[in-house]
């Protein structure tokens, strides 16, 4: 009877893995999603720190892949400090999600203010007929939303 718990539990962590793997990969599509398509709306933005929240993506997206494979290894091996290692890293990904969570909800605002300023800024100078970057930058938003 106490061998049907160690595998049923040792096929729970094993699947968590794969949902962290799944996640993982997800995240990296995402964030690389958001670098591609930040070249077309580049001139909307006047910095280049738009891109930081693709590079966060990215960068959790591989911290979860790792995670993973040490959840994954410890619970092939049975390592009692790996599995503690796998659950003190599952609890700081969960305060830091909670903290970002938090943050994203005070800050909404002010980002929303940035990006309305900025777009403000490149709309009030386009005039149609100038090739510059910014201008072919609101001509391609205006052919996406057709």
């Amino acid at each position: 009877m106490g061998q049907c718990g160690i595998t049923s539990s040792k096929t729970v962590l094993v699947f968590l893995n794969l949902i962290f793997w799944a996640a993982a990969g997800i995240l990296c599509y995402v964030g690389a999603y958001v670098f591609i398509t930040y070249d077309d709306y580049d001139h909307f933005f006047e910095d280049v720190y738009t891109l930081i929240p693709a590079v966060i993506i990215i960068a959790v997206g591989t911290l979860l892949f790792i995670i993973g494979l040490i959840g994954c290894c410890a619970t092939i091996r049975e390592s009692r400090c790996g599995l503690a290692t796998f659950v003190i890293i599952l609890l700081l990904v969960f305060i830091t999600e909670v903290v970002v969570v938090v943050l994203g909800y005070i800050y909404r605002a002010k980002v929303e203010d940035e990006v309305d300023h900025s777009i403000q800024k490149v709309y009030n100078g386009y005039n149609g007929t100038n090739p510059d970057a910014a201008s072919r930058a609101i001509d391609y938003v205006q052919r996406q939303v057709r």
